[in-house]
């Protein structure tokens, strides 16, 4: 159900990343300048920007340019001389007043008051220095391999930046080292020291000396968060901290290392009650090594499931296969403590009263001084989470405590915060004020410090902790009331709570990067309405020091978008409901359109894009076939208020269809081009589930669906997404929610599809659903795909029927017949 677990093609339905291309700068030796270039039609337009003044301008004119090249090089301006003399790239001189420009053929120093120009050769290290920002690859389909020298005393991490601009590391480099790379000419790469950086261009058969002249080309961006001191110790090696003892670990117990040898220290260990982990011994020494934990794993081997793959291509006959699968309810395998003191080497009792029944249980260190441990423990169920700290007596003592009656969103990493500070303090996320927000605790005197955020907002996620200043720098969603309360924003704060600005003002969700240490950072944000507007702004107050770009939005078709926002109340006649239109590009305001909504309703997450494309193919493919496709984020997805969130415990068949159908409702009184008469859906993994419960509890309002790889029974489907949302233990909640045991509501136009080799839902779940409608004698459509997985609708096959699907039943006419 989570992204991270469904197939590349679904992940492009769900994704919100906006279109906007990354601004890339490149300062000034002083700090007071940058340039920076954009892409359009004609070429490359280079522009600077000014810190002190304010302004951003053309870095040159490029027709002067030409020009004055033209001259030197005694020809005529042509179209051939233009291209052949395009520019590449652009560095600061010496002087404001000249800049050195890189073309096709020819490196120039060009004097920007008088426009003469002067042909500059440079070795070919110079010109990396020169021309090297940090950058990201382009195409290329020249083959190469370079050989690459570490001539420095430390070691080096290779990084190719990808044409994504994203950073695919190759490991490291030691002092000395020569690695031949496989590479493209021209592709970019880094490479990333302890201090400094430098970066570089392939050519063709080239030799890098990676020496202290590279390494002085590139500052060194910081990392997204700075790096966590040493308030706790966390060692994990078998061998004491002092040298003296080394643990091992045979047949799943553990021994340990005397001078008469080697001796047993547990006696029940086996597949099934293990202290390895595989060889290893599962331990955490104290800094003092007076005391380990041993870590032991229990519990029965986990389910497998098994699926036949009709048509191999490397034989006739199918294949089976087979995965390891838990699912709700199963017995699972949990983590128990035990504490040994080295000084006998005998257990010491730990109370596991505040940890029994684990669904995870994390060691988050030793104090420095070795008397005390952290832990950080997720009840089984979802619905109580605690940060603890253990004695060397053997002594549990609660630091932290958080209960609902619901669930807590901590399973996957969901809203759960844990970061250590300075002064043994550490910062934690909790929605106990009913939005998730941000506390200071203190380790030492195992109490609450201060919130660090409040209000009825929340905090998405944390971009840096600055230990060094104190502060926390985050995005949150909710801070703007006049504002789609889905808009992330970024946003600073004290630790102590105090000095809490939000950076970032435009109308749209915003992402952000760090320039010039920090002083500055460049600001993106864009809507499905909006293209993408980057601006460069002051750290300190978020105040704007010049616009970079600002893209063209989609041109209209007819009185409106191809894609716009709406609004409208839910069920409640209260809570703002939010989602978005998308129009059939050849709309006819004269006509009236049958309503498709694209749903997803993962309580993981919101879904309704935010920020802008240039298309949403999915959705346009079938808008353009003659239908207006919605799509809404209902009350029981997250990040509105808990209260919000809740509606989806134990209660996912809800699927926020009140809040869908409220919202279609008001839509249509506003746009009557809009047939509520004839109304579709589908979706696809949780999607698939919704859209198939659209027709058991809502056919009154929804009348055809195509539910793709649904997990039609939570009890069916993978145990931590379902757990976290309908409950443990298992109980009859799952069967009130499940499509299968309901299958007999049935009501309008279901098509069902699935892949054979799905690996994240269990596709038996699907049959299930096939042949329960079966006996309950309803007309459905089943379409299994060969050799598909996860997402099977949208493989073009799949898409297709599901698009003609669409259209006949509900009544779609082909522009020939209109």
């Amino acid at each position: 159900m989570n992204c991270r677990y469904i197939t590349p093609i679904l992940i492009l339905l769900f994704t919100t990343a906006s279109y906007a291309q990354t601004v890339q700068l490149t300062w000034s030796k002083d700090g007071k300048r940058a340039w920076f270039k954009t892409a359009n039609e004609t070429g490359n337009q280079f522009f600077v920007i000014n810190t002190i003044t304010k302004k951003r301008m053309p870095a040159f004119d490029s027709e002067r340019f030409l020009q004055a090249v033209a001259g030197k090089l005694d020809q005529r301006k042509s179209r051939k001389l233009r291209n052949e003399e395009q520019v590449q790239e652009i560095a600061f001189a010496e002087t404001a007043n000249e800049l050195f420009v890189r073309t096709r053929n020819n490196n120039w120093l060009l004097d920007l008051k008088s426009y003469e120009v002067s042909k500059k050769t440079f070795p070919r290290r110079k010109l990396r220095q020169l021309f090297m920002p940090q950058r990201r690859s382009g195409a290329s389909r020249q083959s190469t391999t370079i050989r690459i020298t570490n001539s420095l005393e430390q070691p080096v991490t290779l990084i190719w930046i990808d044409q994504s601009g994203d950073n695919v590391t190759y490991g490291e480099l030691d002092p000395g080292e020569t690695r031949d790379q496989h590479t493209y000419v021209g592709h970019v790469w880094l490479i990333q020291g302890k201090l400094r950086s430098g970066c570089f261009a392939a050519a063709a058969d080239d030799h890098v000396v990676v020496d202290e002249q590279l390494m002085s080309n590139v500052k060194q961006r910081k990392t997204r968060r700075t790096r966590a001191p040493s308030v706790l110790f966390k060692s994990r090696s078998p061998r004491s901290p002092d040298a003296r003892w080394t643990l091992s670990a045979k047949e799943h117990d553990l021994w340990y290392w005397t001078e008469d040898g080697e001796k047993r220290l547990t006696f029940r260990g086996n597949a099934e009650n293990s202290y390895a982990n595989q060889t290893m011994p599962n331990v955490r020494w104290a800094p003092d090594s007076k005391h380990f934990v041993s870590i032991r794993t229990t519990g029965p081997t986990q389910r497998t499931i098994h699926r036949i793959e009709s048509s191999p291509k490397d034989q006739l006959q199918p294949k089976l296969q087979t995965q390891t699968y838990t699912k709700p309810g199963d017995e699972i395998q949990t983590e128990t403590l035990e504490l040994f003191s080295v000084a006998d080497f005998k257990r010491i009792d730990i109370s596991h009263e505040l940890i029994s029944n684990p669904w995870s249980l994390r060691f988050e260190g030793w104090s420095k001084d070795g008397s005390r441990f952290y832990l950080r423990y997720n009840q089984r169920g979802h619905q109580v989470a605690r940060f603890l700290e253990v004695t060397t007596d053997g002594a549990v003592h609660p630091i932290v405590e958080e209960k609902s009656d619901t669930f807590i969103h901590y399973s996957d990493g969901g809203k759960a915060v844990f970061e250590l500070l300075d002064d043994d303090e550490f910062l934690w996320a909790s929605e106990r004020s009913g939005w998730n927000h941000l506390y200071r605790y203190s380790l030492k005197k195992r109490e609450l410090l201060n919130e660090v955020t409040s209000g009825d907002w929340n905090v998405k996620r944390i971009f840096r902790v600055d230990r060094k200043t104190k502060r926390v720098w985050f995005y949150a969603v909710g801070v703007h009331e006049d504002q789609d309360p889905y808009h992330e924003h970024f946003c600073r704060v004290n630790f102590d709570g105090s000095d809490f600005k939000v950076l970032t003002r435009g109308d749209g969700t915003h992402s952000i990067q760090f320039e010039q240490d920090e002083k500055y950072f460049v600001d993106t944000y864009s809507r499905v309405d909006l293209a993408p507007i980057v601006a460069l702004r002051d750290s300190e107050s978020g105040g704007l020091v010049a616009e970079l770009t600002a893209e063209q939005t989609q041109s209209k078709f007819g009185p409106r978008r191809l894609t716009e926002r709406f609004v409208a109340k839910g069920r409640d006649g209260k809570t703002d409901i939010w989602g978005i239109i998308h129009w059939p590009r050849d709309f006819d305001a004269d006509k009236q359109y049958p309503v498709v909504e694209n749903i997803y309703a993962g309580p993981h997450d919101h879904h309704v894009p935010k920020s802008f494309r240039k298309r949403y193919w999915h959705q346009h493919r079938i808008a353009d076939a003659g239908m207006i496709v919605v799509q809404i984020d209902g009350m029981g997805t997250a990040w509105r208020s808990k209260k919000f969130h809740d509606v989806c415990y134990k209660n996912l068949r809800d699927a926020g269809f009140p809040d869908r159908i409220a919202w279609m409702k008001a839509a249509a009184k506003k746009f009557p081009q809009m047939d509520l008469s004839r109304v579709g859906i589908y979706g696809g993994s949780a999607g698939g589930q919704n859209a198939m419960a659209a027709l058991l509890w809502h056919n009154d309002f929804y009348k055809v669906a195509v539910a793709d790889c649904g997990c039609h029974d939570n009890r069916m489907d993978k145990i931590w997404w379902n757990e976290q949302w309908m409950g443990w233990p298992v109980d009859d909640s799952y069967k009130q929610n499940s499509n299968m045991e309901n299958a007999h509501l049935l009501k309008g136009d279901l098509m069902l599809v699935v892949g054979e080799l799905d690996k994240n839902v269990d596709p038996a779940t699907t049959t299930q659903v096939v042949s329960k409608l079966i006996k309950a004698d309803k007309d459905f459509e089943f379409v299994l795909v060969a050799g598909a997985g996860h997402g099977a609708a949208e493989t073009p096959w799949a898409s297709r029927k599901r698009l003609n699907f669409l259209k006949e039943k509900l009544n779609v006419r082909s522009p020939s017949t209109d």
